[in-house]
């Protein structure tokens, strides 16, 4: 069973940047695209960035272009978020989770994914 970890979440003031980290275990992200959404309070998950394999396309959601950036170290078998200028509306719960077909395209969809961690919070204040 593949399990997907993330970690690096915290609390941050506004402005300032955290890196999150996704790595699986009892399987691997070799071959699979992987992508970032997040869940605020009260509304429902969305897309936040996404990579393909091995990494030379990725694809954002429209509210973090320019502040976030995706990239995977394949010999770590690891994907990062590089979270910079935070906002307090980037405040969240954020996961990691794998495409559903090994070389996929990047995809925003959240039903192209098919496994998910458990999530990291992220807590911006303003």
């Amino acid at each position: 069973q593949v399990k997907l970890v993330e970690s690096g979440g915290g609390l941050v003031q506004a402005g300032g940047s955290l890196r999150l980290s996704c790595v699986a275990s009892g399987g691997t992200l070799i071959a699979y695209g992987t992508g970032w959404f997040r869940q605020a309070p009260g509304k429902e998950r969305e897309f936040v960035a996404t990579i393909d394999w091995p990494g030379a396309n990725t694809q954002y959601a429209d509210s973090v272009k320019g502040r976030f950036t995706i990239s995977r170290d394949n010999a770590k078998n690891t994907v990062y978020l590089q979270m910079n200028r935070l906002r307090p509306e980037d405040t969240a719960v954020y996961y990691c989770a794998r495409r559903n077909r090994v070389y996929g395209t990047t995809s925003s969809l959240a039903h192209d994914y098919d496994y998910w961690g458990q999530g990291t919070q992220v807590t911006v204040s303003s």
